[in-house]
């Protein structure tokens, strides 16, 4: 690590790790009082109407909504939820509950009555502020600690309204807080289980800085722009609160994922710095976009492993490869294919990078013990020798906080298993409990649809592992065409001899099966758990 580094890491840490903090403080206000006309929210809508707000705009409009959140009972430490589409309102109240020094809670729009009902339930949520098209998902929560609810427009009878708290006189003071107190519960997204509460404290913000310098290289000069929604730890941390971090503005695209849009989008405004998720990439892969002439310098993306071949058919079309980042809800981003070019290095791939700086990663075995290069294993993180790692446990859940840690507590454990080469690549095999063990051989689901990827006539794949008396297990493969290719056995074959001869004869597919669509979590992460279960 040199030295600029680690002076950018030291920096981070001294700003945020101190008592007498307010996170709002770090996002907007600094801001509004050194550049209070510089641009900070830059919203598009689907019918391509533009709005911007200024920091000096949002540091005024979140002292009235604070003002009128303290005026419903909210103090420090409660818990305020949005259930609402990105954008102002969203942006509004997560600044105003973090002004008091309170808990947000992300709600994703996407979610129903009952994942809507446990996340405020579980967390205990005092205020919820919602819209009209989202307000009957909370009929049936029953949060016994739920006090009022916020409507934007049309609100119900018994509903306060989201413009009626903001003609309330502003609320100037900067509520503090230490550094490990909470400012965020957001809930992981269970493609393994229910969903678990991860307590982020106020100082990790530095961790979500060093990554937007670091990992993404994101400057003044950008127009930035991440996709992901915050209703997700990707979204939230390096959508909204990243940009804003660092003085940058946030930009904010509020129409329904259309393929040709996201592009139109990209060369409308000039995009330069692009993040998504893998399943973004595929879809435009899937429409045969044709090479585009853009404004593009970095692409990254991030929630789920990235198939080489996707990477590849960006520097086709976008004339730009994609970085693969990988990381957590309960660590941030803590490996990447680097863009700041103090970290410069040769992307390998079906790499995920090498270590942040500030995170030491190792690779484990079930007892714990450090692994060499090219063994693999487990995915976990050196707690002791890792300043940025922030994460202490889930909310309300000390069992499933220890299954994360080794019994000395020194390693945090993933969940997911790897390898790393010489070099410090690391590659990501599978989710510990996706791993196909099949004849004595240890299979990574990744592995096999990296392959199957490949192969022109694939959209979309996900691998399992299902029950075999003789093999213990067999590998299955679910596989969603392009368009302009049709199931057949002779296909069926062909793929399973595409396997053979480019992985290893004792990881092809055995069965496969063609579907319309793959089960996937509202971040659009693939539930393999539930193509087991079927």
């Amino acid at each position: 690590m040199s030295e600029k580094i680690e002076d950018t890491i030291r920096t981070c840490l001294s700003q945020y790790r101190r008592h007498n903090v307010n996170a709002a403080w770090f996002v907007i206000g600094r801001y509004s009082h050194e550049k209070p006309d510089a641009l900070a929210l830059h919203v598009v809508t689907s019918e391509e109407r533009e709005r911007s707000y200024t920091f000096g705009e949002l540091d005024v409009l979140s002292a009235k909504l604070s003002a009128g959140l303290a005026g419903l009972g909210v103090e420090p430490g409660d818990r305020v939820a949005a259930l609402l589409p990105k954008g102002l309102e969203l942006t509004l109240t997560a600044l105003a509950t973090w002004r008091l020094g309170a808990v947000y809670v992300p709600l994703f729009t996407a979610f129903g009555n009952e994942a809507v009902s446990y996340r405020l339930n579980d967390s205990e949520t005092k205020v919820v502020v919602t819209d009209a098209n989202n307000r009957g998902k909370l009929v049936a929560s029953a949060a016994n600690s739920l006090r009022v609810i916020v409507t934007v427009n049309d609100a119900s009878r018994d509903d306060m309204t989201f413009d009626g708290l903001l003609t309330s006189s502003p609320r100037t003071e900067w509520t503090t807080r230490n550094d490990d107190d909470p400012m965020i519960l957001l809930y992981t997204s269970g493609t393994t289980g229910q969903p678990k509460g991860v307590v982020v404290p106020v100082w990790a913000l530095a961790a979500f800085e060093t990554y937007m310098r670091l990992g993404l290289d994101v400057n003044l000069t950008d127009q930035f722009w991440n996709l992901a929604d915050p209703g997700w730890a990707y979204g939230l941390y390096y959508g909204l609160i990243g940009p804003l971090l660092l003085g940058q503005a946030t930009f904010v695209y509020q129409g329904a994922f259309d393929p040709q849009n996201i592009v139109g989008v990209l060369k409308r405004y000039h995009i330069t710095n692009f993040a998504a998720a893998p399943t973004a990439f595929r879809a435009i892969r899937a429409a045969s976009i044709p090479p585009q002439k853009t404004s593009l310098r970095v692409i990254s993306s991030a929630g789920e492993p990235l198939n080489p071949e996707i990477s590849q058919w960006s520097e086709k079309v976008f004339n730009r490869p994609i970085y693969d980042h990988y990381g957590q809800t309960e660590l941030g981003m803590v490996i990447n294919n680097h863009h700041d070019l103090r970290l410069d290095h040769s992307v390998q791939p079906g790499s995920m990078g090498i270590a942040m700086p500030g995170f030491r990663v190792v690779i484990v075995d079930d007892e714990g013990v450090e692994l060499n290069s090219e063994q693999k294993g487990h995915l976990a993180i050196d707690t002791e020798s890792s300043p940025l790692f922030w994460f202490t446990g889930y909310y309300k859940a000390a069992e499933r906080t220890q299954e994360r840690f080794t019994k000395d507590g020194r390693y945090y454990l993933t969940g997911d298993d790897a390898w790393h080469d010489d070099a410090g690549y690391f590659y990501f095999i599978g989710r510990s409990d996706d791993i196909i063990l099949s004849a004595g051989y240890r299979i990574g689901p990744f592995e096999v649809e990296n392959i199957l990827m490949a192969h022109p006539s694939v959209a979309e794949c996900a691998v399992i592992g299902i029950p075999d008396e003789l093999r213990g297990e067999l590998v299955k493969a679910h596989i969603v065409l392009r368009n302009g290719y049709r199931a057949s056995r002779q296909l069926e074959s062909e793929l399973q001899e595409w396997v053979r001869q480019r992985l290893a004869k004792t990881a092809y597919p055995r069965e496969m099966v063609f579907v319309d669509v793959l089960p996937k979590t509202p971040s659009g992460k693939i539930q393999r758990y539930r193509l087991r279960n079927e």
